[in-house]
Parts: structure tokens; sequence; C-alpha cells
């Protein structure tokens, strides 16, 4: 029992049919596709094979095309275009076409500093997206590596291989006190920073961080009064008490934050603590997949826009992030 086998075409015999019936001449043919007569000669000779067809006939001291090749030109034409527009590296995107939503993972006080700059972004330069912002309730780098969110937003602590990381600002901790708060008249000492009481944001509900290792050198402690998973309900509670909450803003000399604006809007006050804390990093994290996404690029680029203060400098760009003209 005999079987015929199927002839492989690939894309390269349909770019040099393409080219051998736009030119009719195996010589121009080979020139435009840059190789030699007798490569392109041996590629016409296959594809008569595969067609059954001789294509271009000897017509005096010209080629003509069969009425086969005739049948195939504009096909061809049209399939070599599409094979082209298929393959081509990805072009830049008008924000103003996306119609996407972008679903980003940050903690409140992250979510509450970005969504008005980055809402007011997207109606200015697209107006088809919807944002998303989710609670940090999924664990961030099977999240993005299932797709489940686009960005997470915050202080990254997880180190995956594949999760593209880039830092945007750095902050330093403030005692946010409500105005009249007995913290704001005289000088700040951790003494008596320690003798006033505190509400601790921790998602896991701890009652100690980094200021309690502080205090601890000194031999000072604080007493912790609350714990709340958010610095949203933290500086509420804050500014109707004498209840004090650590929350990030710009060191000394540095741009305004639009952290440090969420504060302000709930008429804190932020005092300067008088002890080493290590700082806090906000960066952003996304899954390579989205690297060349040019939806996904906006998205990262109005993030660095909002976190920016105005009038800084700008957070000089990732390798993978040149490129798109709006940015």
């Amino acid at each position: 029992m005999s079987s015929s086998a199927e002839p492989v075409i690939d894309a390269n015999l349909a770019v040099a049919l393409d080219a051998l019936l736009t030119e009719q001449s195996v010589t121009r043919a080979a020139a435009r596709l840059h190789t030699s007569p007798a490569a392109m000669s041996r590629t016409l000779a296959r594809l008569r094979r595969i067609l059954q067809d001789p294509l271009l006939v000897r017509a005096g001291q010209a080629m003509v095309p069969t009425p086969r090749a005739q049948d195939l030109r504009e096909e061809t034409a049209v399939l070599v275009r599409r094979l082209g527009a298929l393959l081509a590296p990805g072009a830049g995107v008008d924000p103003a076409d996306l119609r996407s939503t972008f679903t980003l993972q940050a903690a409140d006080l992250v979510g509450a500093a970005l969504a008005p700059g980055m809402s007011g972004l997207a109606r200015q330069e697209a107006p088809g997206i919807s944002l998303r912002f989710r609670a940090e309730e999924m664990e961030a780098g099977s999240a993005l590596r299932d797709g489940r969110i686009d960005l997470e937003i915050g202080s990254i602590d997880h180190v995956d291989p594949e999760t593209r990381i880039e830092e945007l600002v750095t902050l330093r901790m403030a005692a946010a006190v409500r105005p009249g708060h007995p913290l704001t008249e005289g000088t700040l000492t951790p003494e008596r920073l320690a003798a006033a009481e505190h509400v601790v944001v921790s998602r896991r509900g701890r009652f100690t961080g980094p200021l309690d290792a502080a205090l601890a050198e000194l031999n000072l402690r604080r007493r912790v009064a609350v714990v709340l998973p958010g610095h949203l309900a933290a500086m509420t509670l804050a500014a109707g008490s004498d209840i004090v909450c650590l929350v990030p803003t710009a060191p000394p000399g540095g741009s305004a934050s639009p952290l440090t604006d969420v504060a302000t809007a709930l008429g804190l006050r932020l005092l300067d603590i008088p002890l080493p804390l290590p700082p806090l990093t906000i960066g952003m994290a996304w899954h390579p997949r989205h690297a060349a996404d040019g939806g996904h690029h906006w998205l990262r680029y109005a993030v660095r826009r909002t976190l920016r203060a105005p009038g800084g400098s700008p957070h000089p760009r990732r390798r993978d992030e040149e490129g798109p003209s709006w940015a």
C-alpha cells in the first residue's frame, strides 16, 4: 500500500513566488531577494514541481507568466503582505486606540495615591481603558505569571527569576499625627515618640516593625494600641485621635510624593522621626510576556509619571522600556 506525502510549502517559497511573478525574471527576482540567480532558478524549479505548472515560460528575450501564474499573482502578493505584517516587530500603539482593562495590585495607600493621577492620564490619553485596583490579597509572583494581575506596585518583596522589577521611588517613614497633637509641640525625641500610642499597619497582624527595633537600641518600647491591615484606615484613626501612624513620605530635600498627598488630604501633620529607619522603596513588577506589549508600555509609563513628582527628573528607563513614541 503506497501513500504520497503532502508537499511542505514554507514562507520562503511564497516570498520567492511573489518576487518571480512580480519581476517575471529570475535575475531580477534574485536581486530583489538578495540571492543568486542560480539559487533562484532552483527555487523556480521547485515551485514548478509543487504547483505542477511552468509558471514562467520563455518568450524571446523575456519570460511571461502562464495562465495559472497570472491567477496566483494577486493572491500571492496579498499572502506575502500578510506574512510580513504577521512576522514584523510589534509596532507602536496609539493609547487612544486601546480598549483594555488593566488590573493592578497595590496596597491601599499606593492605590489611593495612583488612582487620581492615572485616571486623569487615562481620560486624556487612553479613554478606552479601565483600571482595576486589587488589594494585596494574592501571591503576586504567581498572579503575575497566571495573568490575574497585570502589574504589582508597592514594596516588592518576592524574587521570581522571570519577573521584571523596576524601582520607582525611595521614601522614608514619618510620624503622622492630627493637628494640635502633643507631639507637634517642642522637639520630637525618641522618648516622646515611644511614650505615645501607635497604630501599626500590617497585613499579617504583626505588632512590631523597624521602628521597634530602632527604639530597642535605646532601651525604649512603644505602646501599640491598634493593628490595622491598611494605611488608609490607620491614617483615618490618627486624624481623629492622639494615636501616631507611620506613613511613607519623600526624603529631606526630595520632591513631594503623591503618597504624601493622601496624608495631607486627611489633614495630618508629618513629623520627622529622630531615629535611623530603613528607607522604603516603591517599585513595580510585571511578567516578561508584557515587556513588548504597547498597551502595557503605556500602563507602566503612566505609573512612572504619576508617582514622579511634577518637575522631577525622569526615572532612568530599563533597557526593555525603550520605545513608544508617546513615551
